[in-house]
């Protein structure tokens, strides 16, 4: 296992910045008629919002919980909220989601 001082630690707590978390819940429409193209487009959103580098990482959740995935955005609470708002699977209350100011290590990301 790699050693991991004091100093270490201080320099990439440091180096931290702020990101949102998005958590997406199941909504009261989950099962409406039309609801998986609408979480369809849904997905195509987040392809646009992944290139445009607002939505850094998404994870669908797919564990038969009411949750039904995470994503980390490059952008501010306020920022987020907006663009969540206009989410069409929010819109159409397929989804609900929450919102959560927090730090992370620029450059992170899933292993390949």
């Amino acid at each position: 296992m790699a050693i991991i001082t004091d100093e270490l630690m201080r320099q990439r707590l440091a180096a931290t910045r702020n990101y949102c978390i998005v958590i997406l819940h199941a909504g009261p429409n989950k099962h409406a008629d039309g609801a998986e193209k609408i979480i369809w487009e849904h997905g195509r959103r987040n392809f646009t919002l992944r290139a445009d580098g607002l939505l850094s990482i998404v994870c669908p959740v797919s564990d038969g919980s009411n949750v039904a995935g995470v994503g980390i955005f490059n952008a501010t609470v306020e920022e987020v909220t907006k663009i969540m708002d206009e989410d069409p699977a929010v819109k159409a209350g397929v989804l609900v989601y929450e919102v959560h100011a927090c730090r992370g290590f620029p450059g992170d990301s899933l292993p390949k």
